[in-house]
């Protein structure tokens, strides 16, 4: 799936709920704490991580291509 951000990055926790992949940022959290979410093919613990035009985000079997 691809996802348009209009922005110079996103923090991953924001990405999930912006895509319709978590519903709060409380379930954002707990996942990316335990280790669901991969940026660029890298397990990401980080929240806060800054997801820019070009990655990929994987997330509990969804892949996000940023563009």
């Amino acid at each position: 799936m691809k996802i348009q951000i209009h922005t110079e990055y996103i923090k991953l926790e924001a990405l999930l709920k912006y895509a319709g992949l978590v519903e709060t940022g409380g379930q954002a959290k707990q996942a990316i704490l335990a280790g669901q979410a991969s940026v660029n093919g890298q397990t990401e613990t980080a929240r806060g991580k800054k997801i820019r035009s070009g990655d990929t985000v994987s997330f509990q079997g969804t892949k996000l291509e940023i563009v």
